[in-house]
């Protein structure tokens, strides 16, 4: 296969995937200390490097968590520029935090017994063992 090709575009279309999947849930676990605004969350993404994510994205996700009533909003005067508007947890938001911590070791171990290899094999096909 040819440089650039379908096979290096693989994981990185598993990585966006992968985002997509959790980063809802990221976004609540970033407000569970408090509230925070949308470029703050942002920067704490960023921080991650594998989750961080562009405002094009994030902006939409906070309105659709808005609408599905698991955040709320509030406008707070800013000490540099116009007013921020805040988000932070509902009671609702707060369940699906826990409902989603409560499954994510167990999805994630499942994942992790799957992508294992089997005793007495190398995680490289064709490699000889060490």
């Amino acid at each position: 296969m040819e440089p650039g090709g379908a096979s290096n575009e693989l994981p990185e279309k598993a990585e966006v995937q992968l985002r997509k999947g959790v980063l809802e849930y990221c976004v609540l676990a970033l407000l569970r200390d408090g509230p925070k605004y949308g470029v703050e969350l942002l920067n704490h993404l960023q921080d991650t490097g594998t989750l961080a994510t562009s405002q094009g994205t994030v902006y939409p996700l906070l309105s659709r968590l808005r609408r599905d009533d698991l955040v709320v909003t509030t406008w707070q005067e800013s000490p540099s520029g116009p007013p921020r508007r805040y988000y932070a947890l509902t009671d609702a938001g707060r369940a699906a935090l826990a409902a989603f911590a409560g499954i994510w070791p167990g999805f994630r171990d499942a994942v992790d017994h799957l992508l294992a290899p089997p005793a007495g094999q190398s995680r490289h096909p064709g490699r000889a063992k060490p």
